[in-house]
């Protein structure tokens, strides 16, 4: 299944009139426990990392066994086939493709690519911070223009910030760590107007999870060359966090100049267990069907507290707390319960990360608790 049948997938799973979670798929998540003060085995819910806790899928886990005779050898013995697959799947020839470990080497190798030497980055504010931090580090200056009232990109002032200096323009669609999606028509409109006077670059780690009709991914404009890098990742639908591995999809004179800056690039097994990740529909729609579930569960433990939420096109979700975060982390990891850091100046929200319906459960009593 391409991303294309994918999507006609998921626009059919989002009409639906109820959330059915596929059957048939043995996933089990790997749990996490702790040892208490008389030495009994603690189960630790852990949402703080916008993780699958479901993955990598029984397929994956058996292509990851299966290349253990390669992992002797360098990754370039095993790589063609996988960029072949990867540029099939987007639909673009195999020099537009540049793996990474994880898409975030990917975003710091834009981030140095185009941040050295004083170069200006425009982003939202929050957001991802990986590339814009470590440009900073290679004396980038980043422009972070606060979300708007609805906690989205404030794309008319993204575009205001834009001077002789700029070279990047961020963008993070869902928004980490906001969960909002952009209007399909607003966000294409920015891209192809901006990317005559500066790179563009969509972060779209999350686009699996929007189940919004015909939504687009920026390689459309890829395709049809404009300034535009788009990054995805085998860290979330996949649930291959730990594999690190991701890539770059862009014009081929532009991923020839990023791949000169990739370091660490992956490794032999990240590279088999993609390929059968890309393959592997039934997991696919079942990580889709299980982050609803968990999604819908944390929408009802907000409801009974009252606490605001913004409707999450992701698989977590962002809720006013109005506590410090500082103090609410600490409170909710007593309960064995870990939750995202803190995202300035938004200090009185926090992020739940979606994960089994045990680890919802554990959530809800644990934050009931701390409220009471």
């Amino acid at each position: 299944m391409n991303h294309i049948d994918r999507r006609n997938w998921l626009k059919t799973f989002a009409l639906s009139s109820g959330f059915t979670v596929l059957g048939g798929t043995a996933q089990l998540a790997w749990g996490n426990t702790l040892k208490g003060s008389n030495n009994t085995a603690l189960k630790i819910a852990k949402l703080n990392s916008n993780e699958n806790p479901f993955g990598p899928s029984d397929k994956v886990r058996k292509a990851i066994t299966a290349a253990f005779d390669k992992a002797c050898r360098y990754p370039s013995m095993v790589f063609k086939p996988l960029l072949e697959k990867i540029a099939e799947t987007e639909g673009v020839s195999t020099d537009h493709i540049v793996v990474t470990g994880g898409s975030t080497e990917g975003l710091k190798a834009v981030g140095l690519t185009y941040g050295l030497n004083g170069g200006e980055l425009i982003a939202a504010d929050p957001t991802f911070q990986s590339m814009l931090t470590y440009a900073e580090n290679f004396g980038a200056y980043v422009h972070r223009v606060p979300v708007d009232e609805n906690m989205q990109h404030d794309l008319k002032e993204m575009e205001n910030r834009i001077n002789s200096k700029t070279r990047l323009i961020f963008i993070c669609n869902p928004n980490n760590p906001t969960g909002t999606l952009l209007d399909k028509n607003d966000l294409k409109s920015f891209c192809e107007s901006t990317s005559e006077k500066a790179m563009v670059f969509s972060d779209e780690a999350y686009y699996d999870f929007i189940t919004e009709p015909d939504y687009p991914s920026m390689v459309s404009l890829v395709k049809e060359g404009k300034n535009i890098i788009v990054s995805k990742t085998f860290s979330k639908v996949y649930g291959m966090a730990g594999m690190r591995i991701g890539y770059l999809v862009a014009r081929p004179d532009i991923a020839k100049r990023l791949r000169k800056n990739i370091m660490a690039m992956t490794n032999v097994l990240a590279i088999e267990a993609a390929k059968q990740a890309l393959d592997d529909d039934e997991f696919y729609k079942f990580s889709i069907a299980k982050n609803v579930e968990a999604k819908e569960s944390i929408y009802k433990t907000l409801d009974d507290l009252e606490l605001p939420y913004i409707k999450s096109h992701t698989n977590f979700v962002f809720f006013k707390t109005g506590k410090h975060i500082s103090g609410l982390m600490p409170a909710m990891e007593k309960e064995n319960v870990f939750i995202g850091r803190p995202f300035p100046p938004f200090y009185d929200w926090a992020r739940i990360s979606t994960g089994t319906m045990e680890d919802m459960k554990q959530f809800d009593v644990a934050l009931k608790r701390v409220f009471s």
